[in-house]
């Protein structure tokens, strides 16, 4: 007879002394684990009589515990990229950026990549021409991506050697839509080895701030069909660290039967949605986000629709009979409307009950009116949105400001969006932004326009639990810390818990436990919280030295 051995026991975990962020007791100050499952959370004095000799005890002095964070949309390969590239995001002009490039130059060889610049903010309101990049890098091939990613300063030298100035979206050193793809696609010409290294470079960061799960935003026109085969653990190798978990999508266009079946084919049966980065518009900063109204400080324009409404109701009807997400890239109002024509052409094809229980996603989401979200509201699409863009661009003087005028007050609508009952996920579009949760939290909390803040709970929700649920997961549990749900959850050292809920004119605070309401950290400290561990389904991602 062959006999089994016994099962190791799950290994069990009671954390004490601290505050628990939980539903089921606000109040909590203790957590046991068992494996990858939470146990129990409850109060120090029931901690008390629970624990026993087989138990590993962590004294949390006072740390918080939460939910581990997701980021809804993120690019982990570019996010990798970025922080091995030339950091541009502290340029405060464009002659301290040749400088910076200058200075590249003198250390390196070979391609010289930057990332992070934005002229808006700039003296001299203008992006570099190829001509000076040249003089600042002594000739070398130069690719700086502008924040939004969607376009970029190219040298010269570059530009020659690309032949971009045959491609449409030239304009001297500055380059969009096919240029633009043609300068990233080239900056980009990377092995399985060194997208490892990247993406593995990303996810310890992501680990590293309390992430849990990134939602990966692939596409055909961002990186090939092997960069995502190796996130998603089907070629190549990430290494054995842990990591974070990667939530698919692949936003490449179908409009037949075959082409769905070809496109999702690399990715046996693991793709979440043919979604994501599937661009309908473009972005404010390159002024392609496609838009009712010509742009305030480039009238000549309206920037550009990438699909019709027909091309989009195709591609979700396709995908809604496959059951995937599908949605789009979408920020400009233009955009947005060409969208909802989609749906509308879907909910014909397929009826509106199955396109409501898909989910779609509609990414960024930055121009939306009352009508539109009513829509949304109707066809249960997604919001996935990024605070930190209202935090870099909004308010007076801002770029969304110089883009649209008056306009630029109704943009980002966290709080029309959810009070209409939008689901909302929140997230980086990492690299443009970095993965600092509590950074997004702090930005919805604080929107430039007061009526479009929400509380510092629903936006931490729309970071953990809402990630989870935007991508389909299956898990309610997911994004909680109560009996039975997955161990998934960040550490946090933190100077001050609170109840935050949003006035039309600033914030309201309390530290009043009897609010019944699970407390988060004090954002408006100048401190952001540290975080001391990430663990995921039971696996620790990231231990801070010292805990």
């Amino acid at each position: 007879m062959n006999v089994q051995p016994p099962a190791a026991a799950p290994q069990l975990t009671l954390y004490r002394n601290g505050s628990v962020y939980s539903a089921a007791d606000p109040f909590a100050t203790a957590m046991l684990v068992e494996g990858d499952t939470v146990a129990w959370v409850g109060s120090e004095h029931a901690a008390t009589s629970l624990q026993d000799a087989r138990m590993t005890v962590v004294d949390l002095q006072g740390a918080l515990i939460t939910p581990g964070f997701v980021d809804g949309h993120a690019h982990v390969t570019e996010t990798g990229a970025a922080l091995s590239s030339l950091n541009l995001s502290t340029a405060s002009s464009l002659a301290e950026l040749l400088e910076l490039v200058a200075k590249a130059a003198n250390g390196t060889e070979g391609l010289i990549s930057g990332y992070g610049w934005d002229e808006s903010s700039w003296p001299e309101r203008r992006v570099p021409t190829a001509a000076e990049l040249d003089a600042a890098s002594g000739f070398r091939p130069v690719y700086l991506a502008r924040t939004d990613v969607h376009c970029a300063a190219v040298s010269g030298t570059l530009a020659a050697a690309l032949k971009l100035a045959e491609h449409d979206g030239w304009d001297d050193g500055f380059v969009v839509r096919s240029a633009h793809t043609a300068a990233r696609t080239a900056s980009r010409s990377l092995d399985l080895a060194q997208r490892s290294r990247y993406q593995q470079a990303a996810l310890k960061h992501a680990a590293g701030h309390g992430i849990v799960a990134v939602t990966e935003m692939a596409a055909p026109h961002l990186s090939p069909v092997e960069d995502l085969r190796q996130l998603m653990g089907l070629e190549g190798s990430l290494g054995d660290t842990p990591l974070p978990q990667i939530l698919p999508y692949w936003g490449q266009l179908v409009q037949t039967e075959a082409e769905l079946a070809d496109a999702t084919a690399p990715f046996e049966g693991r793709l979440i949605g043919l979604a994501g980065d599937l661009n309908m518009d473009g972005s404010l900063g390159a002024r392609t986000a496609a838009l009712r109204a010509p742009y305030t400080d480039a009238p000549d324009t309206s920037g550009t629709l990438y699909l019709s409404g027909e091309q989009a109701g195709r591609h979700l009807e396709l995908v809604t009979r496959a059951g995937l997400q599908g949605g789009f890239h979408v920020i400009g109002d233009a955009g947005l409307d060409t969208v909802l024509a989609g749906l509308r052409i879907a909910a014909e094809a397929v009826g509106e009950d199955r396109i409501r229980a898909a989910h779609h996603r509609m990414e960024h989401l930055e121009l939306a009116d009352d009508g539109a979200v009513a829509e949304l509201v109707r066809f249960g699409a997604v919001a996935s949105m990024q605070p930190g863009f209202d935090s870099a661009w909004g308010g007076p003087g801002g770029l969304y400001e110089q883009r649209l005028g008056e306009r630029s007050g109704a943009m980002n609508r966290y709080a029309s969006l959810l009070s209409a009952g939008v689901m909302v996920a929140l997230g980086s579009d990492s690299p443009v932004i970095p993965m600092t949760p509590w950074s997004a939290v702090r930005a919805a909390v604080s929107h430039s326009n007061p009526a479009e803040r929400i509380s510092a709970r629903a936006a931490f929700i729309g970071h953990t639990r809402a990630g989870w649920r935007a991508a389909g997961a299956g898990n309610f549990m997911l994004g909680q810390l109560a009996p039975g749900a997955p161990a998934s959850y960040a550490v946090w050292e933190v100077e001050e818990l609170m109840v935050q809920t949003p006035e039309a004119k600033g914030a309201a605070w309390s530290t009043d436990p009897r609010a019944g309401t699970p407390l988060l950290p004090a954002l408006d400290t100048g401190h952001e919280p540290r975080c001391l561990l990430t663990v995921h389904d039971g696996v620790e991602l990231y231990r801070a030295v010292g805990f």
